[in-house]
């Protein structure tokens, strides 16, 4: 039979109360009593009753987070940050990936409401709004992440898409490249932003290029299967591009392993950036340049922004953590 606080008390000869103020480091509470106490429970194999506790502070100390993809590193990244940021005050993090699936979403964060969270930070792939208007109704803190709806007023945090677009096709051109292609993202507000960038980024410069110079292969899941094909098709134009700007780190390794198998040499044939900046970029064959989002911060700004709303007294105008993204060349480029 699991052993409960009143065993604790009992056996330790005081209060349920006394035990409960020692778990939670409560300043009442002596060190010495303290120590005793959290002593004892480790001895006896001691789990809290979370859900009970939830019934009596109103708080479970759980923070949900639903990903479209958790293989990718952004938001690996992200969960791995913000998880250790909220465990810094005792909250935990309850992770599920929809599979970039809108149904599967929404069957996730129903199966996470039914746990009382405390907030829930969402990456969503939804297409619009709507199911986000009714969480938005919901008696807990929703914070989105990396992606939003401009016709939706909600907590966000996330870098600045449009700087990433502006920041890599900049430095192409600062390469001395003027046939600069774009891989593009998938329909989101990310996607959209980062190709706003790239295009005004060029009209800027007064450099034009041709639509065949956009392309967009998100019609697969496999980021190698998009990058290499997405790749194939700008090589294939009679004015092939002499530079590329991919939508992500996982799409310019899937460009560059392309380019290399039609002997085309990067940088000098090709230059290539992506965004991400992933811990092993500088590992590969040519160390890719890419543009930091700053993902471990997001997850700590995000983590920041739970203890604030948690903290506010009633409903409170939405807040944006928007970060400025750094450009990490190298030799790719």
């Amino acid at each position: 039979m699991p052993v409960r606080m009143k065993d604790i008390a009992e056996a330790l000869n005081v209060s349920v109360v006394t035990v409960s103020k020692a778990m939670r480091g409560h300043p009442d509470i002596g060190k010495e009593t303290r120590e005793r106490v959290l002593a004892y429970a480790k001895a006896q194999n001691y789990r809290p009753n979370l859900m009970a506790r939830s019934l009596v502070t109103g708080r479970s100390s759980l923070v949900g987070l639903v990903v479209p993809d958790l293989i990718h590193p952004f938001f690996s990244e992200i969960a791995k940050s913000l998880s250790m940021a909220l465990r810094r005050k005792n909250f935990f993090l309850v992770v599920a990936s929809s599979n970039n699936d809108p149904q599967f979403e929404q069957a996730e964060i129903n199966h996470m409401l039914e746990h009382r969270l405390d907030a829930l930070v969402l990456a969503t792939c939804q297409q619009g709004p709507e199911m986000l208007q009714g969480l938005s109704k919901e008696d807990l803190p929703l914070v989105l992440l990396d992606r939003s709806f401009p016709d939706f007023a909600s907590n966000f945090v996330g870098a600045d898409d449009f700087k990433v677009g502006e920041m890599a096709t900049k430095h192409l051109i600062q390469a001395g490249r003027k046939r600069i292609a774009h891989i593009r993202g998938p329909e989101n507000s990310v996607g959209r932003n980062r190709l706003e960038g790239y295009r005004e980024t060029l009209k800027r410069h007064r450099i034009r290029v041709p639509e065949s110079y956009v392309v967009g292969t998100y019609d697969s899941t496999d980021s190698r299967e998009c990058g290499e094909k997405a790749m194939e098709q700008l090589i294939s134009l009679r004015d092939r591009p002499n530079a590329v700007f991919c939508f992500n780190d996982a799409l310019a390794m899937a460009a560059m392993v392309c380019a290399f198998k039609y002997h085309l040499r990067v940088p000098e044939d090709l230059a290539i950036i992506g965004c991400g900046n992933y811990h092993y970029n500088d590992a590969l064959r040519i160390p890719l340049s890419s543009i930091d989002q700053r993902t471990e911060e997001i997850g700590t700004r995000t983590a920041k922004m739970i203890f604030s709303l948690l903290d506010a007294n009633g409903p409170a105008r939405p807040r944006r953590v928007i970060l400025e993204p750094r450009l990490v060349a190298r030799a790719s480029s």
